[in-house]
């Protein structure tokens, strides 16, 4: 038995246990029994085999009277039944016990001392260990030595597969989780995102219970003191916007924002590095050194450089590595009430302005859509923008109907004055193919202009459909950018592609219409249908 951690509760016994190595020994392991390599830098890199990404048609979610009544039953959270999960407990345990090795990780989820839950994590891959090692916060040594019962277990047995004849199951991939029991199984998928897409699932449920409004944004910190939360799905710019030299780093994906302020839930970062270059993310490139995972990377076989650009695997390609990397990151992870919310948006269409001011109803609306817009190429099928809705920036990840999530937001945004912001980092003067991308350095001038408070000061107009109050001059940007429809060649081919958005919009915020206040409604664009 190791010092500290009992495992025969859980039925295993195996000879060679291992708690809380180090990176250095972890690399050992990985070299020797785990088709890992170094990279140049000193990285880590390794592979997840066939699933390269979260399985979110294989999630389930115990279903029990304790929790029945609080959960946005749905494609995104599908029931399982008690005795289902149990099967899947077993086989996961049946496979972990025979392994020569099994790891043991216990660290904490939540910087807040108040909120903070203990996790342990049963794994087989050393790969998996130090990837949670990473993204958990890591105890000192007298925090480990008196760790005690963890809140979860994490049971990753993700190279055997699960039983499709079992009750729930669709394939043989198995992610579920019983809340109430405080167990998290994983079968049939070695990705390590699911552990840290299962603690956040569980942050998600747990803090609005405690009114505490849980988060899949980055946050910053100026010198000031002032705190910025960035919400944007994948390609919109949220890790590398957030990674600014001048502000600390509180953390690039999970928050929460407590009545004391804002506290990461980790205790790394889990960065996308394809294209990854020194010169456009500097410190995430520098992050990427020794004690760092790289997950389905390749590697030239002689001298060990990543190249960054190779997506045959994946276009998933990872990174990930503790908080502390980032030379400008804050520890521990805690800020203060926020003063900027910046809602991240990839548009493709060219319709959306590259900044505006919202409402604190429009910043709910806004929230609830979670818009950006896929673009040709970027996915199999798709050949022109693709307009796609994640309800609060990860409704992957949601256990609560939305509008919950989405109404502390409001609460918390009018009790601290905090200002909320609409970003475009995608196409201006039409749609991708036509236009062209808005440059990176315009988006950061507009962040620089939130945070020294010019732009609140700016005045505005109100754009005719979406309703959005745009500024009409910013620092470093060109006057006619900041109306998209004048930076089109064909204005009646703008206000066709704004009049399409918008029905994007109200087809899916119809799924939420049943639920959301009229004043949440009335901030979205106008109906177009009744317009007309």
């Amino acid at each position: 038995m190791m010092k500290g951690c009992d495992l025969n509760r859980y039925g295993m016994n195996v000879s060679e246990t291992y708690r809380n190595l180090s990176p250095a020994r972890l690399y050992e392991h990985a070299l020797q029994n785990d088709h890992a390599m170094i990279t140049s830098a000193g990285a880590l890199a390794t592979i997840s085999y066939q699933k390269t990404g979260r399985s979110p048609g294989d999630k389930r979610l115990v279903d029990s009277p304790e929790i029945h009544d609080d959960v946005w039953w749905g494609p995104v959270n599908i029931p399982l039944e008690k005795e289902a999960f149990q099967a899947n407990r077993q086989r996961a345990i049946d496979y972990l016990r025979v392994q020569p090795r099994l790891y043991v990780v216990d660290g904490y989820a939540g910087w807040d001392p108040a909120q903070q839950l203990k996790i342990r994590v049963l794994c087989a891959r050393p790969y998996h260990a130090l990837f949670m090692h990473n993204m958990l916060i890591r105890p000192t040594a007298e925090q480990l030595a008196d760790f005690g019962e963890p809140d979860y277990v994490i049971f990753n047995a993700g190279e055997f597969t699960a039983d499709p004849a079992t009750p729930g199951m669709t394939s043989s991939t198995s992610v579920c989780l019983d809340l109430v029991g405080g167990e998290f199984v994983i079968l049939g998928t070695q990705y390590a995102g699911e552990m840290k897409k299962g603690v956040f699932t569980i942050m998600h449920y747990l803090m609005p219970k405690r009114e505490v409004l849980s988060m899949h944004c980055s946050a910053n910190e100026g010198p000031d003191g002032d705190v910025s939360l960035f919400f944007g799905l994948s390609g919109t710019g949220k890790t590398t916007l957030s990674a600014d030299s001048r502000r600390a780093l509180i953390g690039d994906d999970e928050h929460c924002w407590t009545d004391d302020g804002v506290f990461n839930i980790e205790g790394g970062c889990y960065a996308k590095c394809i294209d990854l270059s020194a010169e456009k993310e500097p410190e995430i490139f520098s992050a990427v050194r020794f004690g760092s995972v790289l997950e389905n990377t390749v590697q030239d076989p002689v001298t060990r450089e990543v190249d960054y650009h190779d997506s045959s695997l994946t276009e998933n390609t990872r990174a990930a590595y503790p908080i502390e990397f980032i030379p400008h990151a804050k520890t521990p992870c805690l800020g203060g009430h926020p003063q900027n919310i910046i809602l991240l948006t990839c548009d493709a269409f060219g319709v959306l302005p590259p900044v505006s001011k919202l409402t604190s109803e429009q910043a709910m609306y806004h929230f609830i859509s979670g818009y950006t817009a896929k673009v040709a190429g970027t996915e199999v099928g798709v050949t022109e923008p693709e307009a796609t809705f994640s309800a609060c920036y990860g409704a992957a990840f949601l256990v609560w109907h939305p509008t919950r999530y989405a109404e502390l937001l409001a609460e918390k945004i009018n009790r601290h004055g905090t200002h909320a912001w609409l970003i475009n980092t995608g196409w201006s003067g039409g749609a991708y193919g036509a236009g062209s991308r808005i440059r990176l350095a315009y988006t950061r001038a507009i962040i620089d202009a939130i945070h020294s408070g010019e732009l609140a000061e700016t005045p505005t107009v109100e754009d005719p459909i979406f309703g959005l109050a745009i500024p009409q001059s910013c620092p470093q940007i060109p006057k006619e950018l900041l109306t998209p429809r004048n930076t089109w060649e064909k204005e009646a081919d703008y206000d066709e592609a704004a009049r399409a958005l918008a029905k994007a919009f109200h087809d899916n915020f119809a799924r939420f219409a049943d639920v959301a206040s009229e004043a949440i409604a009335a901030a979205g664009p106008i109906d177009v249908a009744l317009a007309k």
